[in-house]
């Protein structure tokens, strides 16, 4: 991934539009595309910024609030599938989905290896 525009070219695109010249036009002046010169007016327009936004960083998991009900799940019921854990999170109206419950459990460095306490099938 490539870095982000500076705030001079930035800020000359936006002097150059606001001048008159058709966003399509200051963008190919300037050699950038035309959809970073039109979201950069939108941008300001909207939030009266043209400055990039931060990249990068992690967001906070959309489970950690129920991070107590599951561990005590997996605690009670340790045979439990990802799957399982999901239907049952749905049924309790809470939002969720496949990745973010593997992400929690990951996150929690909980993996769901086959082990003998959870009585997978074995070898007659």
């Amino acid at each position: 991934m490539g870095r982000s525009y500076s705030l001079d070219l930035r800020e000359r695109v936006i002097a150059r539009i606001e001048a008159g010249e058709t966003r399509r036009g200051s963008a190919a002046y300037f050699g950038v595309s035309a959809p970073s010169a039109i979201r950069w007016m939108q941008r300001k327009r909207d939030t009266g910024e043209i400055a990039a936004r931060p990249r990068g960083g992690t967001r906070p998991l959309s489970l950690a609030p129920h991070r107590d009900w599951l561990l005590a799940r997996i605690v009670e019921k340790p045979d439990l599938t990802l799957r399982a854990i999901l239907a049952e999170l749905i049924e309790r109206g809470i939002p969720a989905s496949y990745g973010a419950v593997q992400r929690f459990f990951k996150a929690e460095r909980i993996s769901f290896k086959k082990k003998p306490a959870r009585k997978r099938a074995r070898p007659a």
